[in-house]
């Protein structure tokens, strides 16, 4: 294991260089999509899914699963190494592919400025946010009560992302950058996805197919 991980960690960081933190020239999210993955405790089977919306209309227009063995243990900081193969072959089975693509975790907010939304962005080559449900480093100052208030996330003297109250007196989301995406482009796009729910659109649907799927592959109602 100790191993792996330092190939892990070299892996990170060399492709961390090829990160680009701004959008492309011409960017417009109109098809957004979100990735998730669903195991059970102790098992080593993943179901993967990616559903795209309509941005405007939040409207479904497409939706892929796959079912895979995930091939690391989990552990944090390496998420993308255990995740990606699924996502990966989610992502091949799509017929419309998404301007962005928004990931249930960290993207610039890691130890190694490398999370799976920066990893999963720079290998499928599509803009990708990163939109975690906790911080996993960093810490930010006071955040308001209301929908839309934002505090910057900093780790070791750098702003990393931005933590986001998506709804009015709920919890957080922390917001970072994957590939192709700002911080500004990433919050934005964030926000208009989370008309009524304190999760992304996308994420809750992808959420919901992945547990449909798994409850299927299983047999339970």
């Amino acid at each position: 294991m100790a191993e792996w991980l330092e190939q892990a960690r070299r892996v990170q960081n060399e492709l961390r260089e090829q990160v680009i933190p701004e959008v492309p020239v011409g960017f417009a999210s109109r098809l957004a999509a979100g990735a998730d993955l669903s195991m059970e405790r102790g098992s080593d089977r993943g179901y993967a899914a990616i559903v795209v919306l309509d941005a405007a209309t939040l409207d479904t227009v497409d939706q892929a699963t796959a079912v895979s063995q995930l091939p690391f243990p989990y552990v944090p900081g390496f998420l993308s190494f255990r995740e990606l193969p699924a996502i990966t072959a989610v992502w091949e089975r799509l017929k419309q592919k998404p301007d962005v693509l928004i990931f249930d975790g960290q993207g610039y907010a890691h130890p190694r400025r490398f999370g799976i939304a920066c990893h999963g962005g720079l290998v499928l080559g599509v803009p990708s946010v990163g939109c975690a449900k906790s911080l996993l480093v960093g810490r930010h100052g006071p955040l308001g009560e209301e929908r839309g208030s934002t505090a910057e996330i900093v780790h070791r003297g750098e702003l990393v992302g931005m933590a986001v109250r998506t709804r009015d007196r709920t919890n957080p989301l922390y917001v970072s950058i994957g590939h192709l995406m700002d911080l500004p482009s990433a919050v934005g796009l964030v926000l208009k996805l989370c008309p009524r729910f304190r999760e992304p659109e996308t994420t809750r649907r992808a959420h919901q197919l992945v547990n449909e799927l798994r409850r299927a592959d299983q047999g339970t109602p």
